[in-house]
């Protein structure tokens, strides 16, 4: 069933939300709506994606009428190193409005996943467009099933709670919990970081391996920089500081 757009709008007034039907991805879209000056906390929406993709230009499976697909677009009074701080305070915020709307727990994934049951809900995708952050967040609410390369890293809202989950309560969620985080983040990043820090099993003690183009990384996580970036110490006891990779259990 499409968004019911009408119950969103009277949740959120003042919101610009631009919802369509179908759309290749909305990460585009808000890229053309930034350039033309769009106001900070515009949301770009669909019901389904086309093209949708995460990190790396991965593909997104986007269902139609089963998942929020959506980017958000920020101007925030901050450094553009702050982009991997930006990307934790929305994991964070997701988490929180997931919690809020069907009383799953998920842990975070450094730098940019929300697992329950250890498989994967929630991706999310930060990136620079001219002086505007596009925060691209793709959930697998009321999927029934996965295709077979993805059934068994991937779950929906729905598989894990056991029964279907609003759209409309969880985007209504989302949105202020992102602002909130994202005010916290502009007012103290310690304490972003350590609130990260507490929400995932995987900033500290830790085994794991990093995927980094071509070298593998192994080792226990040991925390986070001031940037957001892990902190991962190798066998050796080496200290290595991960800008990005694919971070897994190992």
């Amino acid at each position: 069933m499409p968004l019911d757009l009408d119950s969103v709008r009277s949740r959120l007034p003042g919101r610009e939300l631009h919802w369509l039907s179908t759309i290749d991805s909305t990460m585009r879209e808000a890229a053309r709506l930034a350039q033309e000056g769009c106001a900070s906390g515009t949301v770009v929406g669909a019901d389904e994606q086309t093209a949708g993709y995460g990190r790396y230009g991965r593909a997104w499976h986007s269902e139609a009428d089963a998942g929020l697909y959506l980017t958000l677009i920020l101007r925030l009074t901050m450094p553009p190193d702050s982009l991997p701080l930006v990307t934790l305070a929305l994991g964070l915020a997701v988490a929180e409005a997931i919690s809020e709307t069907t009383d799953l727990n998920c842990d975070l994934r450094w730098p940019n996943d929300l697992l329950v049951n250890g498989k994967k809900c929630c991706g999310i995708l930060t990136q620079l467009d001219g002086a505007a952050i596009l925060a691209g967040v793709g959930i697998n609410v009321n999927h029934a099933a996965f295709p077979g390369e993805l059934a068994d890293i991937a779950t929906s809202l729905r598989i894990a709670a056991g029964r279907p989950c609003s759209r409309e309560d969880l985007l209504t969620a989302i949105l202020p919990s992102i602002d909130a985080h994202i005010a916290l983040l502009e007012e103290d990043r310690d304490a972003l970081l350590e609130a990260f820090s507490q929400a995932s099993s995987y900033v500290r003690g830790r085994q794991v391996t990093v995927d980094q183009e071509g070298t593998v990384l192994h080792g226990v996580t040991d925390g986070l920089t001031p940037g957001g970036f892990l902190i991962v110490r190798d066998r050796e006891g080496r200290r290595h500081v991960v800008l990005a990779g694919g971070v897994r259990p190992g």
